[in-house]
């Protein structure tokens, strides 16, 4: 741990605790949170070992290359992972788009990822995201690189998209729930392509005004899935 900063609330983003390995961001983070850390407080790392997607997948992440961070999230927000999803998009530039409910895409390649882990029993949710921001595709596993994407900048760069991240997710937290639907909506990128989840297939249609994905099925009906992964056919 290269600093411990007293948990006292300042602004968003703060304080902060930088690691140059953990296990896991989001790990470190919900502790802080269930021993009172305030809201915004902010754990990032240079590395992590295991680093967690959704469905329990591994995050891989070379060491230095890659902008991994969890904040908490005080109160837990129902539409957290979509503004966050507005919030990266955001500092990845115009061409990023949004795979709901928690990847942000450019090209069709995933720069990013997102992984909420709430407990609104206790009044907090932890919010990590994974970046690619240096990182060369040849430093992935060989069965990752045909999917994976990165911004291709410098590792000096992580620092200043990780301030732009942070400020931009302050504001999308605080935006209304209907300036949050229209950001997504605006960088949809299943909108009108054929999907395909653990209970069957059809055609994004759209997200509603609870964020859940509609899907057109082929018999003219429409499913709201609200929950679970979602594949582009």
């Amino acid at each position: 741990m290269n600093s411990t900063p007293p948990l006292a609330a300042t602004r968003f983003g703060q304080p902060r605790i930088h690691l140059r390995i953990t296990d896991s961001t989001n790990r470190v983070a919900r502790e802080l949170a269930s021993r009172g850390a305030p809201h915004g407080t902010l754990v990032t790392a240079e590395e992590q070992t295991a680093g967690r997607g959704r469905q329990g997948r591994a995050w891989s992440a070379p060491r230095g290359v890659t902008l991994l961070a969890s904040w908490i999230v005080r109160p837990p927000n129902p539409l957290l992972s979509l503004s966050a999803g507005v919030a990266v998009a955001e500092t990845c530039g115009p061409a990023a788009r949004i795979k709901w409910p928690n990847d942000v895409l450019i090209r069709q390649r995933k720069v990013a990822g997102i992984l909420v882990e709430a407990r609104p029993q206790e009044g907090w949710a932890v919010l990590g995201v994974g970046l690619n921001v240096a990182l060369g595709l040849h430093q992935l596993p060989a069965d990752l690189r045909e999917r994976a994407g990165t911004l291709g900048l410098a590792r000096a760069d992580i620092e200043p998209t990780l301030a732009r991240l942070t400020s931009s997710l302050q504001r999308w937290l605080e935006a209304p729930v209907a300036t949050v639907l229209e950001a997504v909506r605006e960088r949809d990128a299943l909108n009108g392509q054929p999907v395909s989840w653990e209970g069957g297939t059809g055609r994004a249609s759209g997200i509603d005004d609870q964020g859940r994905l509609l899907v057109e099925l082929s018999d003219g009906s429409r499913q709201k899935l609200d929950a679970g992964e979602v594949h582009l056919v």
